[in-house]
C-alpha cells in the first residue's frame, strides 16, 4: 500500500543510510532546546544540577552531540541483529571514562550519588520525549522506534553504571588515603620524635581534631571481640595496628557518661585504658598501657576493661618484677624456714593486719577464719618479727611488698 509518507528504518552499519543522517541531524538540531528543558526542569528538584548545565552549556552540548552518535549508533546495531542489549564491552571507554570522572567528582564535591542517577532518569524522560517526537517527525518505523527505546535505556544504564563506578571507586581511593593518612598519624603521636606542628599538620590532613588530651587503648588480639570493636571505632577515635598491637587513641571525652558508656563497649576484649595525657605524652600513655597490659596477662590485675589510672600504684610497684621479689624476699626473711602452708597463712594475714591498720575483726572476716585465729598467728608474727612491727618504715615496706600481690 502506497503512503504519503517515507518511512524511515535503520538498517545495518554495513549499508549506508541517508535516513540515519537526516535523524541524527534532526536530533543534533533540537539538542538547544532539549537542553533548556532540562536545566529549566532540574531547577525545581535538582538546582545544582540545573546550575552546573547553563554554566557549561558549551561542554553539555557537546557531551549531548556525541550521546546522540552513540544512541543512533546502538538503535542501529539493535534493529539490525535483535540481540538486544549489547554486552558492556562494547561501551566506547572514552564515554565511560567522562561519565566515570562525574561520579568522581560528585563524590569530592560531597554530593549523593543517588542525586546524580535521579538527574540521569530526569534527562533521561526528556530526551525520550524528544527523540521520540523527533523519530516520528523523520518517519521512523515501529521497528526504529523501539530500537531507539532500547538504545537509549542501555545509554543511561551504562552512563549510570560508570558514575556509579567512579564515585565507589573515588570513595574507596579517599578511605584508603585517609587509612594511610591516619596511621601516619598514629605513628607520629606514638613516638618520641614528634612536635606540636608536625602533629597538629599531620592530624588536620587525616581529618582528625587534635583533642587537648588523649588515652592509649590496648585491646588483646586473640580475642575475637577486639578486632570487631577496631573495625567500628567512632570518627574521633584512631585505629592502632602495629606489631603485637591493636588498639586505638581514644580522645579526651567531654561529655558526662563517655567513660562508662566506653568500658560497656571494650567488655570482652581484653581493653586496658592508658592514663589521659597531653597529646605529646602520648608516648608515655602508651608505656604505661604496655606495662598493665603485662600485669593483667600475669594475673596481678584482673577488671574488664582495665582503666589504668584506677591502679597506679600496683604498676608502679610491679614496673620492676626482679626488684619487687628482691624486696618481697628482703623484708619477709623472718618467715624463712617455716613449712610453705604456714608462711602461705602468714603473709596472707600479715597483709590484711597492715591494710586493716590491725583491725582484728575486718582481718578476720577478710580471711573467713575466726578473730581467735588472727590473734593466734599475729602472736606468730610477732615472735618472728619482734619489734619491727611497730616500726612505721618496717611497715610501709611491708604494705609496699604485699599489698599488691594477687598471691603470697
Amino acid at each position: 500500500m502506497a503512503g504519503s509518507e517515507r518511512t524511515v528504518r535503520l538498517p545495518s552499519s554495513r549499508a549506508p543510510d541517508d535516513g540515519r543522517d537526516r535523524l541524527l541531524g534532526a536530533l543534533v538540531a533540537g539538542l538547544p532546546p532539549l537542553l533548556g528543558e532540562l536545566a529549566e526542569t532540574l531547577a525545581d528538584v535538582l538546582p545544582d544540577y540545573s546550575a552546573f548545565v547553563r554554566d557549561n552549556l558549551d561542554e553539555v552540548t557537546s557531551t549531548g552531540r556525541l550521546g546522540i552518535e552513540r544512541l543512533v549508533e546502538l538503535a542501529r546495531e539493535i534493529a539490525a541483529t535483535g540481540t538486544g542489549p549489547l554486552p558492556r564491552s562494547d561501551e566506547p571507554e572514552v564515554q565511560h571514562a567522562v561519565f566515570e570522572e562525574i561520579g568522581r567528582a560528585q563524590w569530592r564535591e560531597g554530593r549523593e550519588l543517588r542525586s546524580l542517577l535521579a538527574a540521569y532518569q530526569v534527562g533521561s524522560r526528556l530526551a525520550w520525549r524528544h527523540i521520540s517526537r523527533t523519530a516520528l517527525g523523520a518517519g521512523v518505523d515501529a521497528g526504529g522506534l523501539a530500537a531507539l527505546a532500547e538504545a537509549l535505556f542501555l545509554l543511561v544504564d551504562q552512563l549510570s553504571s560508570a558514575s556509579a563506578e567512579g564515585f565507589l571507586q573515588e570513595q574507596t581511593d579517599a578511605a584508603g588515603a585517609r587509612a594511610r593518612m591516619r596511621d601516619e598519624l598514629v605513628e607520629l603521636l606514638l613516638s618520641d620524635r614528634s612536635d606540636t606542628g608536625a602533629v597538629a599538620a599531620a592530624a588536620a590532613r587525616a581529618g582528625w581534631r587534635l583533642p587537648v588530651k588523649a588515652a592509649v587503648v590496648f585491646l588483646d588480639p586473640t580475642l575475637p571481640a577486639a578486632e570487631r570493636i577496631v573495625s567500628r571505632l567512632e570518627p574521633s577515635m584512631l585505629p592502632v595496628r602495629r606489631l603485637r598491637m591493636l588498639g586505638a587513641i581514644v580522645p579526651d571525652p567531654p561529655e558526662q557518661g563517655r567513660r562508662e558508656r566506653l568500658a560497656t563497649r571494650l567488655q570482652g576484649a581484653g581493653a586496658v585504658i592508658g592514663p589521659l595525657v597531653p597529646v605529646k605524652d602520648l608516648p608515655a600513655s602508651l608505656h604505661v598501657a604496655e606495662a598493665a597490659a603485662l600485669l593483667r596477662r600475669s594475673g596481678v590485675l584482673r577488671e574488664d576493661p582495665l582503666f589504668v589510672d584506677e591502679h597506679l600504684d600496683a604498676i608502679i610497684v610491679w614496673r620492676d618484677p626482679a626488684l619487687l621479689a628482691a624486696l618481697r624476699e628482703q623484708v619477709l626473711r623472718p618467715l624463712d624456714g617455716l613449712a610453705p602452708a604456714t608462711r602461705e597463712r602468714l603473709v596472707q594475714t600479715l597483709a590484711s593486719w597492715l591494710l586493716h591498720l590491725g583491725d582484728r575483726q575486718a582481718v578476720a572476716s577478710e580471711l573467713h577464719v575466726h578473730p581467735q585465729t588472727v590473734r593466734y598467728r599475729m602472736g606468730q608474727l610477732h615472735d618472728r618479727f619482734g619489734d619491727s612491727l611497730q616500726d612505721p618504715a618496717v611497715r610501709a615496706r611491708l604494705v609496699l611488698a604485699l599489698a599488691w600481690s594477687p598471691s603470697a
